[in-house]
């Protein structure tokens, strides 16, 4: 009986010592013996993916796996250097969690004196040849954490003084394996082992030298496959190899960490990145994370890591080396994604950096951020910047942009010409600047040279939005032969444009090309009811038209196609130099000459109230608006003539575009005039009538404004339809003496001298004031 309770005592104090060396802190924190702060072990646990089942809680374990746990807790290992095993944790089911477990205590400093005699005679013998190899390698770190290791295994072992002194235990096999380890030539040892077991049966190699071997080999696929971009494989490994998940080794956690974010599992990434800066404490390391996140993460899952941000002891904080380039690089996430509303503190962050270091980068990363967003007036602000500073494609074309959505295409097409042909995108913000330019009401101003690069670009490129407005350009400047051809050409270009079909039969009715608006009604029977009933019953303005594509997301500017677009109108060779002549006459603004039409339907009705235009039916408009032209009121018989227009008599149309012309040349809006005279179709001598009228108001305006050259070509363009007045000769030898080309002044100024005008001899005079003022009293 007495034997039987001897035995019973011997396996629960046996059975307390394997619980102890399982979960000493355990025990250490029950008994209120654990050491304060201690930090968490530094280890990342992933669920396997594949692999053996998890094992039972109540498995069986060895102690040396448990020692392994102990060291892995308790040392920490440099990148370079494979990893020391410990035994493989208790597999998650969520990836990147830290875990629970407590870490061993760390191994105090090896005492030097020698264990006693009789200690030493009753210590189990310890394979001290991993002490040995490590600090050959001069490896302090994983020489304390197997010191520590040891101690745990055995609490009477003494560590060595001198680890190099310890002796090769004369197993002169072992040391050449470790040494194949020390040397990264796994494929060796592996050899060695197994030729060993052969000639040696019931040899085998240390446990501790197989764990690390498989660590080692498993880290040297994991980086094999991160190099070759094989992430589902960097996973695999990962997930059954957790050992490799640690502090230690932070460029193994970076790659498992990249490989989720690849294998589109970002979250998991956003975890692996998280834990390291959860648990990882060297500062370079943690600042790499951030880095390293910030380019593969998007932008909501960097806020989280940022949040993990620690003090960095002098006052600030450990990113803030980083910080400017996290909010460029933040700022750049905006710009390829229009609905992603980056924190105004990184913009902030930006400005600031733009003012005060100038870059050039900065300016397009704001210019982009806010076209993106439709802020059009401060993106045009930062490309402006950018382009004083380096002309360059992006920014003028992220300034073209912008001017393009504020309603300023004569601009965008001026600034992008010079980089339409650097990429794909830069020719289609140009292309989509002159659709818009030529688009605008009133029409631009432009001079021979831009409407003939913008047209030699739009046939180049077959461009049919440019090239229909080209057409509608044309019909305001009474050409109808050179708008049929523009017509014509958009329609070869594409053959179902309906606008451009529309425009070429009401062109070639203008021209009484009968069998050729036949020609267009046949072709479009059944899918256009304008060209159908053209000259019947259907409105003859054009609907709105699809405005031009413009890239990169910006709306496009909407317009109408019956504006006209641009013209090449004839310049006149003159020197660059001008020259304001004091003495110049103020030109009277010619007065208005109104052929008598026959306005059917206009009676002695009165119109000295004020009425809503729109509410009348077209008839009781025209007869308005040609009463309130009687009482000087153009502006309202403006409005008159355009609820006219919505006739279905072709006639009354005519005659309500007709007056509005009138009504807009009376309130000086030349360029209105030039549009309403293209809302119907006129007769020959009403459109040559109109056109004569609007050249010579838009003449007089030039003039007014200095712009000498300009007020040339509409002279030119009068001059072809009606033989010129003597005023308007005068304003034209005004003009050459205001640019110094006196030989054209002085013909001019005698030609108008000849009949007897004041203004010729006041122009001679003024001409010899110019030239000569010497010789002037």
């Amino acid at each position: 009986m007495r034997s039987s309770f001897i035995a019973v005592g011997v396996a629960v104090v046996v059975a307390g010592l394997v619980t102890a060396l399982k979960d000493r802190v355990a025990i250490q924190e029950a008994l209120g013996l654990a050491t304060p702060g201690r930090s968490a072990p530094q280890l990342m646990l992933m669920g396997r993916i594949t692999g053996p089942e998890t094992p039972s809680q109540n498995s069986p374990r060895d102690l040396d796996l448990v020692a392994d746990q102990i060291q892995a807790a308790a040392g920490t290992a440099p990148p370079s250097t494979p990893a020391a095993p410990p035994a493989a944790p208790e597999p998650m089911n969520d990836v990147a969690q830290a875990a629970p477990s407590t870490p061993a205590p760390a191994a105090t400093p090896a005492p030097t004196q020698a264990a006693p005699p009789t200690q030493a005679a009753n210590q189990p013998k310890v394979d001290e040849s991993a002490l040995r190899y490590f600090a050959s390698r001069g490896d302090k770190a994983r020489l304390q954490a197997e010191i520590s290791r040891l101690q745990a295994l055995y609490p009477n072992w003494v560590p060595p003084a001198d680890p190099l002194a310890v002796p090769q235990s004369g197993d002169k096999q072992l040391e050449t394996m470790w040494s194949l380890y020390s040397e990264g030539r796994y494929a060796e040892l592996r050899k060695a082992i197994t030729d060993r077991q052969t000639v040696e049966a019931g040899w085998q190699p240390p446990a501790d030298l197989l764990d690390r071997l498989d660590v080692a080999e498993a880290r040297a696929r994991l980086v094999n496959a991160s190099d070759l971009k094989q992430y589902a494989t960097v996973v695999d490994i990962g997930a059954n190899t957790p050992s490799l998940l640690t502090c230690s080794d932070i460029d193994i956690l970076w790659r498992v960490a990249e490989a989720f974010v690849r294998t589109n599992r970002a979250h998991r990434g956003q975890d692996a990145y998280g834990y390291i800066l959860k648990s990882c404490t060297n500062p370079q390391e943690r600042l790499a994370t951030v880095q390293k996140a910030s380019a593969l993460l998007p932008y909501g899952a960097i806020q989280p890591l940022l949040a993990l941000e620690r003090p960095d002891g002098n006052g600030g904080r450990e990113f803030d080396s980083i910080r400017n380039d996290l909010a460029r690089t933040f700022v750049a996430a905006g710009n390829a994604d229009a609905n992603l509303a980056v924190a105004p503190e990184y913009i902030s962050v930006v400005e600031k950096l733009a003012a005060a270091q100038g870059l050039v980068s900065d300016n397009l990363l704001l210019g982009w951020y806010q076209v993106r967003r439709e802020n059009y007036a401060d993106a045009e602000k930062w490309f402006r910047a950018a382009r004083s500073k380096e002309d360059s494609a992006s920014a003028s074309q992220g300034l073209a942009l912008a001017l393009i959505a504020e309603k300023k295409p004569q601009e965008a097409e001026d600034v992008m010409f010079k980089w339409h042909d650097d990429s794909d995108d830069a020719k289609a913000t140009y292309l989509a600047a002159t659709a818009n330019l030529m688009a605008l009401q009133p029409p631009a101003n432009l001079s021979e040279t831009v409407l003939g690069r913008i047209a030699t670009v739009v046939i180049a490129e077959k461009y049919v939005p440019t090239a229909q407005q080209f057409g509608w350009y044309a019909r305001t400047l009474n050409q109808p032969q050179t708008a049929a051809r523009w017509f014509d050409t958009a329609l070869r270009w594409k053959a179902d444009d309906e606008p451009s079909a529309y425009g070429l039969a009401i062109t070639l009715e203008q021209l009484n090309d009968r069998k050729g608006v036949q020609d267009v009604q046949r072709l479009w029977a059944g899918r256009s009811e304008r060209i159908a009933h053209l000259g019947d019953t259907s409105s003859l303005t054009p609907p709105a038209q699809i405005a031009a594509p413009v890239p990169a997301g910006v709306q496009p500017v909407s317009q109408s196609p019956a504006s006209p677009l641009a013209a090449q109108p004839r310049t006149t060779t003159a020197p660059a130099s001008t020259v304001d002549v004091a003495q110049a006459p103020t030109m009277a603004r010619p007065a208005m000459r109104t052929v008598a039409v026959q306005r059917g339907g206009r009676t002695a009705r009165g119109c000295s109230t004020t009425v809503d235009a729109r509410l009348l039916d077209p008839g009781s408009a025209l007869t308005r608006g040609w009463c309130l032209m009687d009482l000087n009121r153009p502006m309202e018989a403006v409005e008159a003539f355009e609820a006219a227009l919505a006739s279905p008599t072709r006639k009354a149309r005519e005659d309500a575009a007709y007056g509005q012309s009138l009504a807009y040349l009376r309130a000086g809006l030349s360029n209105n005039a030039a549009v309403a005279a293209t809302k119907a179709p006129q007769s020959r001598q009403r459109a040559a009538e109109l056109q004569v009228a609007i050249l010579s108001d838009r003449a007089l305006s030039a003039y007014g404004a200095k712009r000498y050259r300009e007020t040339l070509v509409y002279l030119d363009q009068r001059a072809q339809l009606q033989q010129e007045r003597i005023d308007l000769m005068v304003l034209r030898g005004y003009c050459y003496l205001n640019l110094q080309m006196y030989g054209d002044a002085e013909r001019i100024f005698n030609a108008a001298a000849a009949t007897g005008n004041k203004d010729g001899y006041r122009g001679l005079a003024d001409l010899k004031a110019a030239t000569h003022p010497d010789t002037v009293d």
